[in-house]
């Protein structure tokens, strides 16, 4: 798996005064130096004064100017959280203090803040400023109002830096994940413009300026009547993930029982089973947060051992974090705050398995191809990261519509220098495990590289390679039969790329599953050819050399006769 990286993000910024005499917002991100990044994190934050004149902009703009300097000034050991309370507490007390003492009642303003650490982004907020996580196509508002709750008295705070002498501060943790673009905005934005109007603005994925400036447009171009002012921050690239600290997270989740359809779980709704396997029941549930259909992963109580179902549970989780390529189908991460059992929730594909198509109708020579080499690209972004699935098998790959393929069922993942499954829980499945596994292996890139083989065997001919197998038998691995024994129509090329994923002998495979896609591309697309009718020579071969031969002692008489 790739070496922790460091945290990388692209930032955007636009403030307009709109129809008002003075801009009474402020924001700012500092990205730090790379050992700021690496030690504290990146910070940034969005004020709104609500004092009018230059009391109210200079309350927002020393509010992230302490909080910002604060916030690296305090010691490591304090925590992301605490340092932020404790840079705004000092602030607040002087704001408040100010205030009290020219007997007018002082200025306040708005806050909410977003510190970047790691792979989590912590939320600070006091106010009606808010921060949005746009992820996966859905808008998530991380934010509450401090307001009064009668519609037309909701301009109205409850809390704000400076109102109050003890600062209450709102705190909450998001986890990130690479692609997502986080949002500030002042209520000049979000007051005029609604979710589905900011989803749209983020979901054409400009650059994070152009992003930030054309939220304020709208919002003015909305009929706007307050300052307006965005902050983007796209999340680009994140350091490695911490198995322990997703292991931990898990421990304290409660293995529960499945919900059935109607049933309602941290905010999703059951509609109905998807299916029931071995180890776990999929359902399909709406999402009453972020909106549409998801897939929520059970275990099945009692199909395996506590801890070898909280590891299945970490290994999806964690390789949702890491894997980018369209070919791999894994889990949404869930805030902590929200999930209250074990389960995953995944996307809801819209296809079939590659085993059900097999037993429908073998594919085409041209559009077999097609998917086995995406599927073999899915195994390699796999292998990129040194994750080895250890369950390949057209039963683990869906086929959705326009042609798509995802590899699904990660929670048996290899991962590197990561505990792993006790010896009678190494996952595997009958008829597409190596033979080396039946001797102690683990699982590693050239057995996954053998399911592979086997999974394409069967694509291409709807026959296993070995005969069928039962879990508790171990079979002979004798040379498969050739594809085109099955189906004559199968090139040369393609026969022997798989023929050599699937050896029994280790050595005889490819090294690797980059070898293989090469072979699977080199061979081209297939195309059909008139049939041309056969030459002389192959109809009647002694015909035509009967008249090659007269052919040449007509030309040697006529080359003597002219000499």
């Amino acid at each position: 798996m790739r070496d922790a990286g460091e945290l990388a993000v692209a930032a955007g910024f636009a403030s307009a005064v709109g129809p008002r005499a003075d801009n009474q917002d402020f924001g700012a991100i500092h990205l730090g130096t790379a050992n700021q990044r690496a030690t504290r994190g990146i910070i940034a934050a969005v004020a709104d004064g609500v004092s009018g004149g230059r009391e109210g902009r200079m309350a927002a703009e020393l509010a992230v100017r302490a909080a910002i300097e604060g916030f690296y000034q305090m010691p490591d050991t304090l925590g992301t959280a605490r340092a932020m309370q404790t840079a705004l507490a000092a602030y607040n007390r002087w704001l408040h203090a100010q205030g009290r003492g020219n007997g007018q009642g002082g200025s306040a303003t708005t806050f909410t803040g977003l510190a970047l650490r790691g792979r989590r982004a912590h939320v600070v907020h006091v106010g009606d400023s808010r921060a949005w996580r746009f992820a996966g196509g859905r808008l998530h508002c991380l934010t509450n109002d401090h307001t009064r709750p009668e519609p037309d008295m909701r301009h109205v705070l409850l809390r704000a830096l400076g109102l109050e002498e003890e600062l209450r501060l709102d705190h909450g943790v998001v986890e990130l994940a690479e692609r997502d673009r986080l949002l500030l905005t002042s209520d000049g934005v979000h007051g005029s413009l609604n979710a589905r109007a900011i989803t749209q603005i983020l979901a054409r994925q400009t650059s994070a300026e152009a992003t930030a400036a054309e939220l304020v447009e709208a919002a003015l171009a909305a009929g706007g009547k307050d300052n307006a002012t965005a902050l983007v921050i796209d999340v680009i690239r994140l350091p490695a993930p911490d198995l322990d600290g997703i292991l931990t997270g898990l421990s304290s989740l409660p293995v529960i029982a499945v919900p059935a359809p109607g049933e309602s779980i941290d905010g999703f709704a059951v509609t109905r089973v998807l299916s029931e396997g071995r180890y776990a029941v999929l359902l399909v549930a709406i999402d009453r947060e972020g909106g549409g259909e998801v897939v929520l992963k059970f275990p099945r109580p009692r199909a395996a051992s506590d801890r070898a179902m909280r590891l299945a549970f970490a290994r999806e989780i964690l390789i949702a974090q890491r894997v980018t390529s369209p070919f791999v189908l894994a889990a949404y991460p869930v805030r902590p705050e929200r999930q209250t059992g074990l389960y995953a929730v995944q996307p809801l594909l819209d296809g079939e398995t590659m085993a059900a198509r097999i037993e429908r109708r073998l594919p085409t020579l041209g559009m077999g191809i097609e998917q086995a080499i995406r599927l073999t690209r899915a195994v390699a972004a796999l292998h990129r990261l040194e994750v080895i699935h250890r369950d390949i098998k057209p039963e683990n790959v869906m086929l959705t519509g326009g042609g798509g393929l995802r590899l699904i069922d990660l929670g048996v993942a290899r991962l590197p220098r990561v505990e792993d499954f006790t010896g009678d829980e190494i996952p595997g499945s009958p008829g597409y495990m190596a033979p080396e596994q039946f001797h102690g292996n683990a699982g590693d890139a050239l057995t996954d590289q053998f399911a592979l083989g086997v999974t394409l065997y069967r694509w291409f001919t709807g026959r296993m390679p070995f005969g069928e197998q039962e879990a508790f038998q171990r079979p002979k691995f004798a040379a498969a039969p050739p594809l085109a024994s099955h189906r004559p129509e199968i090139p040369s090329w393609l026969d022997d790329a798989i023929a050599t994923a699937l050896a029994p002998a280790r050595d005889a495979r490819f090294g690797d599953v980059i070898a293989l896609l090469r072979a699977l591309e080199a061979g081209g697309p297939l195309t059909v050819r008139p049939r041309r009718a056969p030459a002389l020579v192959e109809r009647n071969p002694v015909l035509a050399w009967q008249l090659i031969s007269a052919g040449l002692a007509v030309a040697l008489i006529a080359a003597l006769l002219l000499r």
